[in-house]
């Protein structure tokens, strides 16, 4: 299970607003690229600021806009014939970018180690990309949890919300990122394993 599954209810909320973009002229691509500015902007705004704990707030709110518009791109290319050879590398690249981004400034927190925070966007990077490699043995591509894209938002979201709201340190700091890598490492051997049963 992963809140990728819930993506079809979110889509359905966003559908409204993605009509209104393609009617402006928005592009799939384009919001693919904003959203990866963006996310880097961010990451690096909380490595520069990381000594100061409340702008972790801004985090969560942005994950979910970041969330809103990686669907956004998905539906524009679908729904309006938009979809490109050019998008899918954008649509890949740019979520690791963006991933690795937002994970890092963690790295730079004293409550955090870093080599965890590095071995959590090694894993992540590998998680996707396992995901994309599905489909080169003639599967589809594969988004099974425990820590997916979504999962993984939903996770430094609300850590973003403890370190910004200040609260104290605690033994669960200490294994946070740790447990996040070995969710990883069960989603890529997951990812792996839905792939070849397809497949065969």
């Amino acid at each position: 299970m992963t809140l990728y599954d819930l993506k079809p209810r979110f889509q359905a909320l966003l559908r409204p607003l993605v009509r209104a973009f393609a009617a402006a002229g928005v592009t799939a691509n384009g919001v693919t690229v904003v959203a990866c500015v963006l996310s880097v902007a961010l990451g690096v705004a909380l490595c520069v600021w990381s000594n100061r704990p409340v702008v972790f707030l801004l985090l969560p709110p942005f994950l979910l806009v970041r969330m809103a518009l990686n669907a956004i791109d998905g539906m524009l290319a679908r729904d309006f014939g938009q979809q490109s050879r050019l998008g899918t590398f954008l649509n890949e690249l740019c979520d690791v970018i963006s991933d690795a981004a937002l994970c890092l400034p963690f790295a730079f927190l004293p409550h955090f180690s870093w080599l965890p925070v590095a071995v959590v966007v090694f894993l992540a990077t590998v998680s996707e990309m396992t995901g994309t490699v599905a489909v080169m043995v003639g599967a589809s591509r594969r988004y099974e949890g425990p820590m997916g894209k979504s999962d993984r938002a939903l996770v430094f979201g609300a850590l973003g919300l403890a370190i910004g709201l200040a609260l104290p340190p605690a033994a669960w700091q200490a294994v946070i990122f740790p447990g996040i890598a070995a969710l990883l490492a069960l989603t890529v051997a997951n990812r792996i394993r839905a792939a070849l049963r397809e497949a065969g």
